[in-house]
């Protein structure tokens, strides 16, 4: 699944990281029909295209996040904490004396013209909008704070796992959590972008391993829009549907119930190309506490193990396949046996994409 990167500043953060611990690309063919390239048009209600391209990914934050709060030293010498026990870590500030605050920038510049006098926060919690009052600290001259570390946006690599026939995609399997507060993160918008996967960190028992890619963010790399970040992986638009799907491959999806003990592959992009990959499932959970773990599967090709180790942080969203059917996608890895992971069942991905359901 994902990549990271995290810088804080005292009233702001960064650019986190992407995600969990697996997911990249997957596809079947042992069993499968014959493979043609196809118009989005010939996707029906049990088909879709197989993904397991990586991509680029940048995903802006609905609100600014708070993080934590913390010490600041005033003018006077003395330490204060003006947020505690006012704000949360995930709670999204959405405004501030009545001006409304989109993101980092907007905040900062409010803070600019900040005085002594008491500053009142609109907050986003849960379902819940709420006022919260404070009295900034002057730090400088002139310079007050809040004393209060904060994000706006989130990118990295990930996989797309399918595309329907409306043009619409489903990734990584998992949604995106703050690395700081583990909450899932309330998105305003986002956006694909081409990436390339330039190295492989190798994982080993106790230490995951790792892809690291590059992604240029501009008009002419976006390959697509990002409309949701759920429990069950990211949701949007593929508008440059030939360059991110070379292959256009429709596979038929498959209920849970039809998902078998044994043998399955998995499709990664591993040395600059995508190939098929032996898997097992070794274990079936229907109970569905846990949305993204509903299936348990281990890598037994022996050139995927040599190359990556097993499953490793990036591969989150690869296609895992049965029988020539979609059946899931990966999801995490075990830290303490890398070539054992998570998997998440195809239909609970489906589940959040308009007008497209695994019929019965």
């Amino acid at each position: 699944m994902g990549k990271h990167w995290l810088r804080r500043l005292t009233l702001f953060v960064c650019a986190v990281f992407l995600s969990g611990t697996a997911g990249y690309f997957g596809w079947i063919a042992a069993d499968a029909v014959e493979q043609t390239e196809v118009s989005t048009e010939t996707i029906n209600e049990d088909t879709v295209l197989v993904g397991g391209m990586p991509v680029g990914i940048y995903m802006e934050t609905d609100g600014v996040m708070i993080l934590d709060t913390e010490h600041i030293k005033g003018l006077d010498g003395v330490e204060y904490e003006p947020a505690s026990h006012l704000v949360k870590g995930g709670d999204y500030i959405t405004g501030l004396n009545g001006q409304t605050i989109e993101n980092k920038s907007e905040l900062m510049e409010a803070l600019k013209h900040l005085t002594g006098d008491e500053v009142v926060l609109k907050l986003r919690r849960d379902e819940e909008t709420l006022d919260v009052k404070l009295k900034p600290v002057e730090c400088s001259p002139g310079d007050y704070k809040l004393g209060l570390w904060v994000r706006d946006n989130v990118q990295g690599l990930g996989t797309i796992t399918f595309l329907t026939g409306d043009s619409k995609f489903g990734a990584l399997g998992h949604g995106i959590h703050d690395t700081d507060t583990n909450a899932l993160l309330s998105i305003a918008d986002g956006t694909l972008y081409k990436t390339s996967v330039h190295s492989i960190k190798k994982g080993e028992n106790g230490i995951p391993g790792s892809m690291e890619g590059i992604i240029v963010y501009n008009g002419y790399n976006k390959l697509g829009t990002i409309e949701k970040n759920t429990d069950a992986g990211i949701y949007g638009s593929v508008d440059k549907i030939d360059e991110l799907f070379a292959e256009q491959i429709p596979v038929e999806i498959a209920p849970k119930e039809e998902i078998e003990i044994g043998d399955a592959t998995i499709r990664c992009f591993v040395e600059n190309e995508v190939q098929e990959y032996d898997i097992k499932v070794t274990d079936i959970d229907y109970s569905g506490h846990e949305i993204n773990k509903g299936l348990v599967i281990q890598v037994t090709d022996p050139e995927l193990l040599d190359k990556t180790g097993g499953i490793i942080q990036g591969m989150s969203g690869s296609p895992i396949l049965q029988n020539g059917r979609l059946i899931g996608a990966v999801t995490h890895v075990f830290v303490q046996d890398s070539t054992k992971g998570y998997g998440i069942f195809i239909e609970n991905m489906l589940e959040n994409t308009e007008g497209h359901s695994l019929s019965n």
